[in-house]
């Protein structure tokens, strides 16, 4: 097979030795994020809250599961390109993917039908068993969307795997003094589509979009695949020395100033591209706290560990947030109760995500990842895992840090 990657400088190879702590810690909070969309929703009601408490709410929440995604698509780029290594093959890359994200995929979905009794035809439920949901744009996306929901994201994930070597082989080809240029080309793309999705196809009263709005913007996987095209770029920037010496402070302000803008924006924009460059900073810059040995709030154990569980997490929150919300009345909660039935779902997720994590994720990964050749080779070892947790929320990285 051919390699991923060519020869590299050696000032590349050292920096791809450079575990990334801070972007594993950081995928919690991204995973959080689109944990605080679902449990805001009014519609349909997930929320506890009533009333002003619940309009606030959702308004604090209503942006975070689109940017959670996003966050998760370029950081699956990103931290696939910092850990390619000269020598792996296609095949072997495909073979890591597809025992991270498949196994907990099953698991997740027979326990979603079963714990939320999902009765849906085969024609919804099969292409969201083996992941091609996200090509089926009909009947108001019910298919897209359809049994676990967070699920439809993997099936642009596949994709992006699909693809990531022949990417990887074209983009090493950029050189340094290029990337620059690059990656503002990809960012550009990203607004063109929402350009064409705002002003060339009908609107409609979803999201508030029309469903086809809705389809091309955010769950159309060539769309999607320019985050990802675009965390590999800044992947290359930070191993080529070219990442800008931006601050941590700055870059969260300017992610969160974009947040608040993205309010006041047709969806079509707010759902990807108004915060799309403010995280495409973001990132990065929290990646250089790690290669240059800075301070970091985001390198701590137990954030780490939850950074490591939160594809996990990303699986089973709205089955969890489902089940609890179908058992519980949330009609007679004030205020007060209303919090703690958005933190004990969370609580009960954390948990199922480290069972998972645990007893599926690892367990396959050690297995499976590597040929049959090199398990026997290595038995008597310690075991080690080849692929840590990522995107999932969204899935994975190669390195530790998804």
């Amino acid at each position: 097979m051919t390699d991923l990657v060519t020869a590299a400088p050696p000032v590349v190879r050292r920096r791809t030795d450079v575990q990334l702590p801070s972007l594993t810690g950081l995928r919690f909070f991204a995973a959080s994020a689109v944990f605080l969309f679902h449990s805001s929703r009014i519609n349909p009601p997930l929320t506890p809250f009533r009333g002003s408490a619940a309009h606030w709410f959702s308004l604090v929440g209503t942006q975070a599961g689109w940017v959670g995604v996003s966050f998760f698509f370029l950081l699956s780029g990103f931290v696939l390109t910092w850990a390619a290594k000269p020598g792996d093959s296609s095949r072997r890359f495909w073979r890591r993917r597809f025992v991270k994200l498949y196994p907990n995929h099953v698991v997740t979905f027979i326990g979603t039908v079963v714990l939320l009794s999902v009765s849906v035809p085969w024609w919804r439920w099969l292409p969201n068993l083996l992941l091609i949901q996200t090509w089926f744009p009909t009947a108001h996306l019910a298919t897209v969307f359809s049994v676990d929901q967070p699920s439809w994201s993997l099936s642009c994930e596949i994709v992006f795997y699909l693809c990531f070597p022949a990417l990887h082989r074209l983009l090493a080809k950029i050189p340094p003094a290029r990337l620059w240029a690059w990656t503002g080309a990809v960012a550009a793309a990203v607004f063109v589509v929402a350009v064409i999705a705002q002003f060339a196809l009908p609107g409609g009263p979803v999201f508030p979009a029309s469903e086809w709005q809705v389809w091309v913007v955010y769950a159309f996987p060539p769309a999607r695949m320019l985050e990802f095209v675009l965390g590999m770029l800044l992947a290359r920037l930070v191993l080529t020395g070219r990442w800008i010496n931006l601050p941590l402070v700055p870059a969260l302000l300017f992610f969160f100033g974009a947040y608040a803008a993205a309010h006041e924006v047709p969806w079509t924009f707010s759902a990807v591209a108004v915060c799309l460059i403010p995280l495409a900073v973001l990132i990065p810059t929290v990646a250089t706290l790690d290669v240059y040995r800075r301070p970091s709030p985001f390198r701590g154990t137990v954030l780490v560990w939850l950074g490591e569980v939160s594809f996990a997490f990303y699986l089973v929150h709205g089955p969890v947030l489902g089940y609890v919300r179908s058992k519980v009345d949330f009609a007679v909660f004030g205020p007060w109760t209303a919090a703690g039935m958005v933190l004990l779902p969370f609580a009960i997720a954390v948990s199922a995500a480290w069972l998972l994590h645990t007893l599926v994720e690892m367990p396959m990964m050690r297995r499976f990842s590597k040929p049959a050749s090199a398990v026997r080779d290595t038995a008597r070892e310690p075991a080690e895992v080849a692929v840590a947790s990522t995107a999932g929320g969204i899935e994975p990285s190669e390195s530790g840090t998804g």
